[in-house]
């Protein structure tokens, strides 16, 4: 009987739990930030960031459901929206850098996404940090 086996399926599901609970609170992170400039600085986000929080907000909500009781198979549900929420953020830094031009005009009505609304240290904008 090998005893290494089991040990090793435990700290293989604690690391996926850990994984996991870190996109958790990425994603918690995430929400609360959204909600703050958007409901207590009222700024109103553009249509970009609208997708990115389309493919957000549920995650607040699946990733605990998958950490209690512990399911791996919540991955499968959150993963999808992780990374086409991650296809928007990019697209957007990359419009706001100037790298994609804004002749494509993802945002045509309401606010302009290649605004830069705030601006930390000199680099972290709102796209930088979705």
């Amino acid at each position: 009987m090998n005893t290494t086996e089991p040990s090793a399926r435990m700290r293989n599901e604690t690391t996926a739990w850990t994984l996991i609970f870190g996109a958790w609170l990425v994603a918690g992170i995430s929400t609360l930030g959204a909600l703050f400039f958007g409901e207590v600085m009222q700024l109103p986000p553009c249509i970009l960031c609208w997708y990115q929080r389309i493919c957000m907000f549920p995650l607040a909500l699946i990733l605990p459901i998958g950490l209690f009781p512990f399911d791996r198979k919540v991955v499968r549900y959150a993963l999808p929206l992780a990374v086409i929420g991650g296809l928007f953020a990019v697209f957007h830094v990359l419009l706001v850098a100037g790298v994609i031009p804004e002749s494509i005009k993802p945002c045509t009505q309401g606010v302009p996404c290649s605004v830069t609304v705030i601006e930390w240290f000199c680099f972290v904008t709102i796209p930088l940090l979705s």
